[in-house]
């Protein structure tokens, strides 16, 4: 099988053989809730503990400028093994990439429940990141798997894309009861627990035999999917993207003209251009991010676009999170429910932007999500009181969070729609690597925070422009399997107007 690079050629699923047609409707539909459930939970990993770092830093005598490392820790082995992860999905078994990310985060969760010091808690943290960092590519892998079926594919990837934004937002929420009526470590034995379900549901309910994996004979290593594992490349981007985002992360708390800042930013850059030249050398079947997977149609800008949901969601999360903590003084609970339309919003989005993929081009429902999320986002930064929570504050939750959710679920679809089906691991662990910067202006001021909304208004606005410009396909409306047949056919009575319709049928 051959798919063109930087043409209109559109890649869909049902290219695929071996699919899981063994499966019944009811077992396929409840692994999909197993699969966005763990989207749940890596989601829930970072926003529960924003309630619940205070209790653990007055408990581990952890300073402020220190406790950011309880979720900059995980964030870092998330965003630096996706690759990694990825590349396992698409020359493996998927099944057990997840399987064994979930197990990993169960366990480590439940150890770091139990300690009680700053270093080893941190250190359980980073090791659940890379339990996320498998969970996810593998994921994206195995739902592409079980839906082969355009339309049905679109809504199960919108779903899991929704499980995101869910998770961002009752996971403050929960993370705030369980250390309200419990304690801290029950934010961690909750994640023990439920992972360890979903990866025994796996076991149970998920073929192995019957997975579509390529080059692979019973999941055995051999020395060939090991070079095609690209151990070189994908050490290099790791190890750039560890130290960036170590330094990113300690140049906001120790400034950002200290060695330790400057010589880790510095080797990241010089990594990340080894990177480059290195995936350039390799043969394509041998490069972890081959040159050409950039050439995919409208590939370049919706990684762009990508971006910018987990960074708008962070972003708004975490400032408003400290101002009604901190400067409030809000119990935790309350700030939680102040967030809660950010959760609440996602069930009529999500349905309304499954109609609306079905209906018209996604490229005009991702510029649609941004100009509504832009809307949204030019009140926040006027929302300096709690007196305006209702007037200013709530309508910016509203209209930036639907937008954020449109463009969110339709630019996964587009994303997965452009690309073969043999990459979906690699393309989800692009599609997900993204890194959340903010600054703010001091503890109890505002203008830092007004500041930040700005950015994300100025970065909304340069988005727009981007898709304007840049996304050229106007990739269609999602389609059901039988029309999706009868246009392909078509364009090959076209294009080989010399064959009979019988021998294209054939060919198809």
């Amino acid at each position: 099988m051959s798919f063109g690079h930087g043409t209109d050629e559109k890649f869909t699923t049902s290219s695929v053989p071996d699919v899981s047609v063994a499966l019944s409707t009811q077992v396929k539909f409840t692994l999909l809730f197993v699969l966005c459930f763990a989207q749940f939970i890596d989601a829930f990993n970072n926003t529960a503990f924003i309630a619940a770092i205070p209790p653990i830093a007055q408990d581990l005598n952890i300073s402020n400028s220190r406790s950011v490392w309880l979720l900059s820790g995980y964030q870092l082995t998330l965003a630096a093994l996706l690759l990694s992860s990825g590349r396992l999905s698409d020359l493996y078994n998927p099944k057990w990439v997840f399987v064994a990310g979930t197990l990993l985060m169960s366990l480590c969760a439940l150890g770091a429940g139990f300690v009680r010091s700053e270093i080893p808690l941190v250190v359980l943290r980073a090791f659940m990141g890379i339990g996320a960092a498998l969970n996810i590519p593998s994921a994206m892998s195995l739902i592409i798997w079980l839906f082969p079926e355009p339309a049905t594919q679109s809504q199960a990837l919108a779903a899991f894309a929704c499980a995101a934004g869910i998770g961002n937002v009752l996971g403050l929420i929960t993370g705030a009861l369980l250390v309200s009526f419990a304690d801290w470590p029950w934010v961690l034995y909750f994640t023990t627990i439920l992972t360890f379900i979903l990866a025994i549901a796996t076991i149970a309910l998920l073929p192995s035999k019957n997975i579509h994996i390529r080059d692979s004979i019973d999941g055995a290593l051999s020395m060939a999917q090991l070079k095609r594992l690209d151990p070189v490349g994908v050490s290099s981007l790791t190890i750039a993207l560890i130290l960036f985002i170590f330094a990113v992360t300690s140049g906001s708390v120790d400034g950002w003209g200290t060695a330790q800042v400057i010589a880790p930013l510095v080797l990241s850059v010089v990594l990340a251009v080894c990177f480059v030249f290195w995936e350039a050398h390799l043969p394509t079947t041998l490069a972890a991010v081959p040159p050409s997977m950039w050439k995919y149609p409208d590939f370049p800008i919706l990684i762009a676009v990508s971006l910018q949901p987990f960074m708008w969601w962070a972003s708004v999360q975490l400032l408003f999170s400290w101002l009604y903590q901190e400067v409030y003084g809000w119990s935790t609970i309350m700030a939680a429910v102040h967030f809660l339309p950010l959760g609440l919003i996602t069930f009529p989005i999500m349905a309304i932007a499954s109609t609306l993929q079905q209906r018209f081009p996604l490229k005009w429902i991702i510029l649609f999500g941004q100009v509504l999320a832009l809307a949204g986002t030019v009140l926040l930064p006027f929302a300096d009181s709690k007196e305006r929570y209702w007037s200013l504050t709530l309508p910016g939750f509203i209209l930036g969070s639907s937008g954020m959710l449109f463009v969110f679920t339709t630019t996964n679809i587009a994303l997965f729609a452009n690309t073969p089906p043999e990459v979906a691991g690699i393309v989800g662990a692009i599609f997900t690597c993204a890194l959340q910067l903010e600054n703010h202006g001091g503890p109890n001021g505002f203008y830092g925070r007004a500041a930040g909304f700005w950015f994300l208004f100025a970065f909304g606005a340069v988005e727009i422009i981007g898709v304007l410009a840049f996304m050229r396909r106007n990739a269609a409306p999602v389609k059901h399997t039988e029309e999706a047949n009868i246009e392909r056919i078509e364009e090959l009575e076209v294009k080989h107007s010399d064959k009979s319709l019988v021998e294209l049928r054939d060919a198809e």
